[in-house]
């Protein structure tokens, strides 16, 4: 590898970067986790048709990361057949669980325009010589024999033992919107296929990743020990019916192995419900005991001093017969732990730890709650209610803050999904959710969006500036609080211009914030920087209007700002006189000389702030005339 052609993390541009950009960062990433001898995935800068195509085969390895959950560069690398005599196969994967072998051909787009609008076309499709390459051809119908790869492919699928219950079908990495499923099989050859459009792909692959979500659990198979069980296979059963939905609860004890390797496996996959996510479970003073319970100790304590785990499912079974004595395996589908999250979290740091030391866990197991949803009554609205009871009345073995309480309510993960669509952002509705995107560099802290100033502001948007800077996160946080600002409408867009100003206003503060000569920006902007962000953003939120588009929030909300910071001094010095005002801004005298006294931090808290405000006549343009200005720049 030439010296200095390694991709450097793109910093994020000054209004964020775009989905696609995202993509692309993303993409680069990944090529940094090739091994030095990969010369495709290092092209030099100038080198822009090999940078392209070192993008477009590293976006299969982004789809074999999210899919299937294949972390390690090498491993997917062997399932790109990408070449000349490929087939029209770009990249395959044999997934053993489901019994499934699946063709990928991708179509990646090298500017943001064609990657959301070019189409596939049939001809491409048709290129696909999946039945030939299935039943055994080694040449294509030109007689150029396939490439290695392809040849290899045939030979892993040859080898597998119970072939014959193998499905196949075809992803289709591109847009395509003109084609029926039936017609699509045409072109595929018979073959089922899925096409990951433009959005597919922001939603299905970029969020996750950044999200730390790779890699959905499925189905999960836990071997149960039966040994010191009495009757009944190791479990109880026990069907109920609820306020929301009738459900099964199944109880067992699982060997503390088993969640150890579940969790470390499938980090926030498996996490989508709990309060928390994977790292905002690690700063507990929980954590320790659980630890020194089961590394200190060789007998099975953590059984009896451990509330367990609660874990929802769609599908629950249990099977003794599997042709081993003293052992049962549970089968779980689309488990989501929901409580309990704190001790499987840490059970997976201990697994981590002790990767030789399987010793460890032998003997020691915990109790598993495993709440099954009846079939016919998953919608989404009842789960959601039913999660919500279960996560109020569950023991709580460490403090639940109140904004980790609202985090998995339906209109925060409406916000976060319609933020993200909207304007490219991620907002952080759990602590810690995008931890894993800033730690590999796919964002920058630019692109997220903070659960806390993000309440703040809607506060600011309703006219509230006061309470956003005075109130506690555990008081806006609380349910009557928290659901008049945030309701499952438009509203988020006017937040989100709000969020804009405070983020320009953050911006601003940083810049002036150890001026020696103009700190905090106070003989150009007053105190608008250091205490009254919350009240400027919302004068300037006051201009955002619904016929805005997404794309142009940011830039006018930085417009607007910018004019009414420009009369915020004098706003000052005008408030500073009202008589209203006088427990903040008043002369007294103190050893014989007289002081003044001006509690700008006191007043941007004070209860006359929101008043004053309103009253004041800030001078704004119209939107049109903001439009005109900013053309001309």
């Amino acid at each position: 590898m030439r010296a200095g052609w390694r991709h450097q993390p793109v910093t994020a541009r000054r209004y964020g970067m775009n989905q696609y950009e995202i993509l692309v960062n993303i993409l680069d990433e990944l090529r940094n986790e090739a091994p030095v001898t990969y010369r495709r995935y290092y092209p030099a800068p100038d080198e822009h048709e090999k940078l392209d195509n070192a993008r477009s085969r590293t976006f299969i390895h982004l789809f074999l990361k999210v899919r299937y959950g294949l972390d390690e560069f090498n491993e997917r690398e062997n399932y790109i057949t990408d070449d000349a005599g490929d087939g029209g196969i770009d990249a395959y994967y044999i997934n053993r669980e489901q019994k499934q072998i699946i063709f990928i051909q991708s179509k990646f787009r090298t500017n943001r325009t064609n990657f959301e609008t070019k189409e596939i076309s049939s001809d491409e499709i048709l290129c696909m010589d999946t039945w030939r390459i299935l039943h055994g051809e080694t040449v294509d119908e030109n007689g150029i024999t396939y490439n290695d790869k392809i040849l290899n492919m045939q030979k892993n699928i040859r080898g597998l033992e119970d072939v014959g219950r193998y499905s196949y079908c075809v992803v289709l990495l591109a847009n395509l919107k003109r084609y029926r499923d039936f017609e699509l099989r045409r072109l595929t050859g018979g073959y089922p296929t899925e096409v990951f459009d433009f959005e597919k792909c922001y939603t299905d692959l970029v969020f996750p990743v950044v999200a730390g979500c790779c890699f959905q659990a499925d189905e999960i198979r836990i071997n149960l020990s039966l040994a010191n069980k009495e009757g009944n296979d190791g479990r109880i059963g026990y069907s109920v019916e609820t306020e929301y939905t009738g459900c099964k609860i199944t109880v067992v004890f699982v060997p503390i192995l088993e969640i150890a390797k579940i969790m470390y496996k499938y980090k926030n996959s498996i996490l989508k419900y709990n309060p928390r996510c994977f790292l905002g479970l690690e700063d507990n003073n929980i954590n320790p005991k659980i630890q020194r319970t089961v590394v200190e100790k060789k007998t099975n304590e953590i059984a009896l001093y451990n509330n367990g785990i609660t874990i929802l499912s769609d599908d629950t079974h249990c099977n003794a017969q599997i042709g081993m004595k003293d052992t049962a395996q549970l089968i779980i589908t689309n488990p989501q732990i929901i409580n309990g999250g704190q001790t499987a979290f840490t059970l997976s740091q201990i697994y981590r730890e002790h990767l030789e030391e399987p010793e460890l866990f032998e003997g020691k197991e915990v109790l598993v709650k495993v709440i099954t949803l009846f079939d016919g009554q998953r919608d989404e609205d009842a789960r959601l209610h039913l999660i919500e009871e279960l996560s109020r009345a569950t023991n709580e073995q460490s403090q639940v803050h109140e904004a980790d309480r609202r985090s998995n309510e339906r209109v925060q993960i409406y916000y976060q999904q319609k933020i993200y669509e909207d304007f490219g952002y991620f907002y952080d509705r759990k602590r810690g959710e995008f931890y894993d995107g800033l730690t590999r560099n796919y964002i920058s802290e630019d692109n997220m969006v903070d659960r806390s100033v993000f309440l703040r502001v809607a506060a600011c948007m309703h006219n509230e500036a006061s309470k956003a800077r005075r109130t506690g996160d555990d008081v806006l946080f609380r349910t009557e609080s928290f659901h008049e600002l945030m309701t499952e409408d438009l509203s988020y867009r006017g937040y989100m211009y709000g969020y804009f100003c405070h983020q320009y206003l953050t911006e601003l503060e940083k810049k002036y914030r150890n001026l020696i000569n103009n700190r905090y920006g106070a003989a150009t902007y007053g105190n608008a920087l250091r205490y009254g962000r919350y009240a400027v953003v919302s004068v300037a939120g006051r201009t955002y209007r619904e016929e805005m588009e997404p794309e142009d929030c940011c830039r006018f909300a930085r417009y607007y700002t910018k004019a009414v910071l420009k009369q915020w001094l004098v706003f000052e010095r005008r408030i500073s006189r009202y008589s209203h005002n006088k427990n903040y801004f008043y002369s007294e005298e103190v050893d014989g000389r007289i002081e003044t006294v001006l509690d700008y931090d006191g007043y941007y808290k004070g209860k006359t702030l929101d008043q004053d405000l309103g009253r004041y006549p800030f001078q704004l343009e119209t939107l049109a005339e903001a439009e005109a200005a900013l053309a001309l720049k």
